[in-house]
């Protein structure tokens, strides 16, 4: 039976949920749309009448579709020309999700979404589902084919590897963001002190090009080498603007709940940058510069309220 006006009015109305828990699955806006796709696919193919509980029906689905996503990208991902980031989202957009706790804030943080690759499937699954969308374990279990136990035991090592992986303590939104502004300053000013000042010693910078615009296959590692890079990538020549397209824009924004710079050339974005700050001063550099990352982020620069551009360079 075809689905009625009403299934796929119910399914339009779940699709904004699905989207956000997608996307913090695999760690990719193209590939979380993907998914819902397929799932509405098979949605329209069921027999909607003998479904019980459709939300609960729509969240087995796609979760088992990203984790059978996820087991592969884990073999595409050998074959990743260089590092691999996530794709970061601009503030507003919906496939964000709920901001409503500091759980669901944290989930979709771009330096939790990037520690989130060190999890299995099944631990990526269990801390979404818990600690985004505050699903109880005896759901999570079901949606998984596991016993509450086990779900809560897998939950408890996904929420020990991201605090591993996040040791030093952060500071609050306000001064992670004047931190930002000061280090682009710094950074667009072209000396070396002030920006080596900024990051801790044992800084990273991590570059994912995907293999089609330049990015250093290994991170920079400490602050002196980080900083020079900073600097060089911010110094303007000619050779940069016949790359880029265009003269360049840099606006200090927001993405994924947290301060990002955002490189644009005639509207559209060219890089984000994500700075991972801490209370002993910015700790990773994460800078998303692959085009077939950027899509989502240039529709929404576009339709946005920029304002004025920190930096300029014709």
């Amino acid at each position: 039976m075809p689905p009625t006006t009403k299934d796929v009015e119910h399914f339009e109305a779940a699709r904004p949920r699905l989207e956000a828990i997608a996307y913090r699955l695999l760690g990719s806006a193209s590939e979380a749309e993907d998914a819902v796709q397929e799932v509405f696919l098979r949605w329209r193919a069921a027999d909607v009448e003998r479904i019980e509980v459709p939300a609960a029906w729509l969240t087995k689905v796609l979760t088992n579709l990203c984790l059978n996503q996820l087991s592969s990208a884990r073999v595409r991902r050998e074959n990743y020309v260089g590092q691999w980031l996530p794709e970061p989202l601009l503030d507003g957009d919906p496939m964000l999700g709920p901001a409503d706790t500091a759980e669901q804030r944290e989930s979709v943080s771009y330096a939790v979404l990037a520690l989130m690759e060190r999890l299995s499937p099944h631990e990526r699954a269990v801390y979404v589902l818990r600690e985004a969308f505050d699903y109880p374990h005896r759901e999570i279990a079901g949606i998984l084919g596991l016993t509450e136990g086990a779900s809560q035991q897998i939950l408890h090592r996904a929420r020990k590897h991201i605090a591993d992986g996040r040791a030093r303590s952060e500071v609050d939104g306000a001064a992670a963001r004047r931190i930002v502004e000061e280090f682009l300053a710094a950074a667009t000013g072209g000396k070396i002190e002030p920006l080596v000042r900024l990051l801790t010693a044992d800084a990273v910078s991590i570059g994912d090009g995907g293999g089609k615009v330049p990015a250093r296959v290994k991170p920079f590692e400490g602050a002196l080498a980080v900083a020079k890079f900073m600097r060089g990538l911010f110094t303007p020549t000619r050779a940069k603007r016949a790359l880029v397209g265009g003269p360049v824009e840099v606006h200090v924004t927001t993405a994924n709940g947290g301060p990002a710079v955002v490189v644009a050339v005639g509207g559209r974005v060219i890089g984000v940058m994500c700075p991972e700050v801490t209370a002993e001063g910015i700790a990773v550099l994460r800078n998303q510069v692959n085009p077939d990352k950027l899509g989502r982020a240039t529709a929404m620069w576009a339709a946005a309220d920029r304002g004025e551009p920190v930096f300029r360079a014709f």
